[in-house]
């Protein structure tokens, strides 16, 4: 389904990093802490996980999932498994069993790398993953020992025979998981071709085109290494989201090095110290959830007088929730820099494009369309802007090529304009005489909290299991630090009392913590229309206005 001009259609990222490693060997590729691997390491350690992986069965398109944290083995084995033609998938680390279970069986995983300490929820439904083939533990200790049923990751890369280079396609693939619109999280499928195709940004720097050969991308990572340097990055948030992944795999494709941080929850003092200490030039964030408390760390440490020294850094670029206008210009202040506000999904990048500098400031969720993007109306033609007429965002260009195993999900996301396909997720738009757009919000009632999605169903079935529950609905309300904040009407059991602190507490033992209510306003009864289904809107009215009114 992707756009057959892609001239990147035969690159594969395994080749691409492998031409990365031969061009600049001595150069770092990632970073964790104290360890720091260079390229020639990261191919070679990215070999043997290839060859620990074959020699366990797995070959091209077998899916190999990361419940990981952070660290330089989530990208080495991400390479490790693009060499031997796996399929990597992220899971998220919060997800709990019901969620795993979910997750690593619709992704058909054959293999799971798993941090330590989460050794015990894979225990409980690893009985369940009939197609699991081997199970690599990151950071085992004393407190996290390795299980008989696992190998611990550095003692099974020595013990495996480094994969030879091979032949590969631009059609092998990489999963982003999301959670979606529509139910439990859907596999976006990445081909490596339209993979790369994301990264031109970060070749435009160079003002030239993403690599189409071998010898281009050898070309390319020579130019950045004589000229401006080596972009690198700090992408803040988890590399299980797509924000950070995207951005790192564009990085590393240049020759660059990513620098990922060591806490498991976010530390503004440890960005601004990790951005300094490596000479940072280029950071990732999550608009003003990430931004809000960096400017707080900045503040504090100057108070005292040790501030942060971010000289080095060049470019922020957030993406994912609200970053602000005001709090862009207090960002400013603190660094020269250029600030990139992205408008992009687990199924496109592009969409529209915001950028400040202490020269030009950028209002808050105003976004250009961007270059293959567009608006487009029920009649599938272009939005002509400036006419007020609203349709729905599209990108073109290097998209995924669906949903793995959902064809009907993949049919309504991935349409045809113009005998094009296009990639749709769902969100509303016009579009000013000067290519600006203004979001309407997506045609459904996904809640997006912290670049977190919570599927409201999802939530409300843990809520009515509930002894003193009898109805809920679950909506997203506007909120300062997280975009939207997850809220919960509840209506009691007739003769109960809801306590909020307590259905809290009982959502946490089911679900992620991201998807739990935050707030709990309680009601007499949930309106509901004819047809049974939820009525939103009265829904998200109620809880505004704290459960007055309600019916």
């Amino acid at each position: 389904m992707a756009d057959g001009t892609n001239p990147q259609a035969g690159m594969n990222l395994a080749t691409v990093w492998e031409t990365v490693a031969d061009t600049v060997p001595d150069a770092d590729a990632v970073v964790h802490g104290d360890v720091v691997r260079t390229w020639r390491d990261f191919d070679v350690r990215a070999a043997r996980v290839a060859g620990h992986l074959t020699a366990a069965g797995l070959g091209p398109d077998a899916k190999v999932a990361f419940y990981l944290h952070n660290g330089n083995e989530y990208l080495e084995a991400t390479f490790g498994a693009f060499k031997a033609r796996c399929v990597p998938v992220n899971v998220n680390y919060r997800y709990l069993e019901a969620e795993l279970r979910y997750l690593l069986e619709n992704s058909d995983a054959e293999a799971v790398l798993v941090s330590a300490e989460l050794v015990d929820r894979l225990d409980a439904v690893r009985g369940d993953l009939p197609l699991l083939r081997t199970v690599l533990v990151v950071d085992a200790d004393e407190d996290h020992p390795v299980p008989d049923w696992a190998l611990d990751y550095d003692t099974a890369l020595d013990a495996a025979e480094p994969m030879p280079r091979i032949e590969r396609s631009g059609d092998d693939q990489w999963f982003l998981y999301t959670g979606g619109t529509t139910g439990m999280p859907k596999g976006v499928m990445w081909p490596h071709r339209s993979l790369l195709g994301t990264a031109a940004p970060t070749f435009k720097v160079l003002r030239r085109d993403v690599p189409a050969t071998p010898d281009e991308v050898a070309d390319a990572v020579r130019a950045f290494h004589d000229g401006p340097g080596a972009i690198r990055l700090v992408p803040a948030a988890p590399l299980m989201h797509g924000t950070s992944a995207m951005a790192t795999v564009g990085v590393l494709s240049a020759g660059g090095c990513a620098i990922t941080l060591t806490g498991h929850h976010f530390d503004a003092h440890e960005l601004c110290r990790t951005v300094q200490d490596r000479r940072a030039t280029q950071l990732t964030i999550v608009g003003d959830a990430f931004a809000k408390p960096m400017l707080a760390a900045l503040e504090e440490a100057a108070s005292v007088g040790r501030p942060y020294d971010l000289s080095s850094l060049q470019v922020v670029v957030s993406s994912g929730v609200i970053w602000s206008q005001p709090v862009k210009d207090a960002l400013l202040e603190w660094c020269d820099v250029l600030l990139a506000d992205l408008l992009g999904s687990s199924e496109g990048t592009g969409f529209g494009r915001s950028t400040a500098s202490r020269r030009r400031s950028a209002g808050t969720a105003t976004f250009r369309l961007g270059e293959h993007a567009a608006v487009f109306g029920e009649d599938g033609e272009p939005v002509t802007p400036g006419s007020g007429d609203v349709g729905v965002l599209a990108v073109g260009g290097p998209i995924p090529v669906g949903y793995y195993k959902d064809p009907e999900k993949t049919a309504a996301t991935f349409r045809t304009f113009g005998g094009r396909v296009w990639s749709v997720p769902g969100d509303f738009a016009t579009v000013d005489a000067d290519g600006t757009i203004h979001l309407l919000g997506r045609g459904s009632v996904c809640i997006n909290t912290a670049g977190e999605k919570v599927y409201p169903e999802e939530v409300e079935e843990v809520l009515k299991l509930h002894p003193a529950v009898r109805d809920a609905n679950v909506v997203g309300l506007p909120d300062e630090k997280w975009g939207q904040s997850v809220t919960a009407v509840v209506a009691a059991e007739e003769g109960a009392t809801v306590d909020p602190a307590a259905l809290i507490a009982h959502c946490k033992e089911h679900l992620a913590g991201y998807k739990c209510p935050k707030r709990v306003v309680t009601v007499d009864r949930v309106l509901r229309g004819p047809n049974g289904k939820a009525d939103y809107r009265w829904a998200t009215e109620v809880a505004g206005a704290g459960g007055e009114g309600a019916g």
